[in-house]
């Protein structure tokens, strides 16, 4: 019988680069929902509550083994997903922004969830948590920018 290797070891290069890629999108993500709660709708708590979700995003990422190197992993030039989309070029007004930006976030801190799975379970459970609490957050703004959603 084959010794089991670390988790870290039996991982692809694949994995890290979605890690990589999902939260840089998620915490664009965040930035520009909180762009938006600061210079439009000049909400200090909306524009807060973003930011710390932003913080506690790098906040989970301590959590990741140190001998992760995701950076090393990005090929930014490389990747066969890079292309822009006609729909991303299509934005009527900061709500439209604000809600494909939500769904971006939303998205990306799933794809976290599932793929620190791989590697610390707990990771993957605050990944959850702070999922829960981004859609709470995404429920506030809606209800100040967007009666109809």
């Amino acid at each position: 019988m084959e010794p089991v290797r670390p988790i870290s070891l039996q991982i692809s290069n694949g994995v890290y680069r979605i890690i990589d890629a999902n939260i840089n999108r998620a915490k664009e993500g965040l930035r520009v929902c909180e762009e938006i709660t600061r210079f439009i709708l000049d909400n200090r708590n909306l524009t807060s509550e973003f930011k710390k979700m932003r913080h506690r995003t790098d906040i989970i990422l301590k959590y990741l083994p140190r001998n992760i190197k995701l950076l090393k992993e990005r090929e930014s030039l490389g990747d066969v997903g890079r292309k822009i989309y006609i729909n991303e070029l299509k934005r009527k007004n900061y709500q439209d922004i604000f809600f494909a930006n939500m769904q971006r976030v939303k998205e990306s801190i799933r794809v976290l969830e599932e793929f620190t799975k791989l590697i610390n379970k707990n990771i993957a459970i605050k990944f959850k948590r702070l999922r829960y609490d981004i859609y709470e957050l995404e429920k506030k703004v809606a209800k100040r920018i967007s009666p109809i959603r």
